[in-house]
């Protein structure tokens, strides 16, 4: 083959690849077919798992991000349909009750003079009475907390 029969670079493109305008019809019939409460779904499933690895692995730990993913999955469930939401609320609760673990590690793992500063678990409003049985537990360890979403009983 002499240099005027080589293929220049970007040949390989007419050899099957799509071109732009390919590309954009593709992704218009794409954006037409999808559902907004699919993309939801998995918007909120990725919010899931994002949290829970800002919770579980120590090397992720980052409990602000968990709260915000918390708070972000608590005010996207009821968007969902019925089936996918009461899934997604199991997996919150499960989500909140490693929340509330690794928030008393941390608190536990704190500085020893005075009293452990508490972090207000997502969906705890301010001014909110504590609820019964709150009162600090022998050898001053606040009772374990189990944060639930409203309407899940």
């Amino acid at each position: 083959m002499n240099e005027a029969e080589q293929p220049g670079p970007g040949a390989e493109q007419g050899a099957g690849a799509p071109t732009e305008a390919e590309l954009r019809a593709a992704l218009e019939e794409q954006m037409r077919q999808v559902r907004v409460e699919e993309l939801l779904l998995q918007s909120v499933a990725s919010l899931v798992n994002l949290s829970a690895r800002r919770i579980a692995k120590e090397d992720e730990r980052d409990l602000a991000q968990a709260k915000v993913g918390i708070e972000a999955v608590r005010a996207l469930v009821d968007l969902l349909p019925e089936e996918a939401a009461r899934e997604v609320r199991n997996a919150l609760s499960e989500l909140q009750m490693l929340y509330a673990r690794a928030s008393d590690e941390e608190a536990a793992d704190g500085p020893e003079d005075g009293p452990p500063e508490t972090e207000q678990m997502p969906g705890e409003g301010a001014g909110e009475a504590p609820p019964p049985g709150s009162e600090p537990r022998r050898g001053g360890e606040p009772p374990p907390r189990l944060w639930t979403p409203p309407g899940s009983s």
